[in-house]
């Protein structure tokens, strides 16, 4: 585990169709964020479709981009060298070779390099009791097939997105590969968000004695969208070491990897798992 000194950190958007003014506000946060850390490593986690909320799913078509080009990936790649910080992207429209795209959530290091592109695996497709009703995320989009676990320089990341919150057997399986901090790029709905989305945040990270940091679109959408916003970072223990309500905004903190190792030799879940996913035949 990485004993780097690093904070943590999340922004919260309400992104629109417009990917210049969505960068734009991106590039806001991220200043904001190195003035109150204005040197050492950080990690940034930006939500779900950062970049283009579109009117509907089938525009995003028109605006996905061809793995590492694109003027999406090219601004992500300049903030990253500017900021000097890590960041999560997600998500980013990625072109599949069957027409639709993926959810690519990338994560460069200060160089603007990506180290990974993890494509989101559980879409979607469910009934839900708000303003839109019936979601189809499979209709455009191509559901990824690998775990997305990096080892850097800062410490091992988990890459998740979204509904794959509800899966905790994904958790589990980074766990097993080494995770000491899972990202979660969402844009949860009012409705599920309301429910759900503390709970199961917590839960993942207090199973899989991790850090999560959970960025999630906080608002009232062009396209009607209502998300639920409640970005947070919680701590391995499960406590939510910080937290914004909804709108735009951003929030940190340090990561202590020494409390992740102490707790883990206290409470040693992992060699007492009895039906962890490498166990099962």
């Amino acid at each position: 585990m990485s004993k780097v000194k690093l904070q943590l950190a999340a922004i919260q958007l309400v992104s629109s169709p417009d990917i210049a003014e969505n960068l734009l506000v991106v590039e806001q946060q991220l200043a904001q964020l190195r003035v109150h850390n204005s040197d050492g490593a950080m990690l940034v986690v930006l939500p779900e479709c950062c970049l283009i909320f579109a009117k509907n799913d089938e525009e995003v078509r028109q605006f996905s981009e061809q793995k590492n080009q694109g003027i999406m990936q090219q601004a992500l790649s300049e903030l990253c060298i500017k900021f000097n910080l890590y960041m999560v992207a997600g998500t980013i429209p990625i072109q599949a070779d069957d027409g639709r795209h993926y959810a690519a959530s990338l994560l460069l290091d200060p160089q603007g390099v990506v180290l990974a592109q993890y494509n989101k695996i559980h879409l979607f497709d469910v009934q839900v009791s708000d303003g839109v009703g019936s979601y189809r995320e499979s209709d455009n989009t191509h559901p990824g097939q690998d775990i997305c676990v990096v080892d850097t320089p800062i410490g091992k990341i988990g890459l998740a997105v979204c509904y794959d919150l509800r899966f905790s057997a994904l958790f589990r399986a980074m766990s097993e590969r080494g995770a000491d901090i899972m990202v979660l790029p969402s844009a949860f709905t009012e409705k599920t968000g309301k429910a759900h989305w503390e709970l199961l945040i917590r839960a993942r990270a207090i199973e899989n004695q991790c850090y999560m940091i959970a960025a999630n679109q906080g608002g009232d959408h062009v396209n009607g969208r209502q998300t639920w916003g409640q970005t947070m970072i919680v701590n391995a223990w499960g406590d939510i070491e910080a937290q914004i309500a909804k709108g735009v905004g951003h929030i940190s903190c340090s990561y202590q990897a020494a409390d992740i190792d102490k707790m883990r030799q206290q409470m040693p879940m992992a060699s007492q798992q009895c039906f962890a996913p490498s166990h099962l035949k």
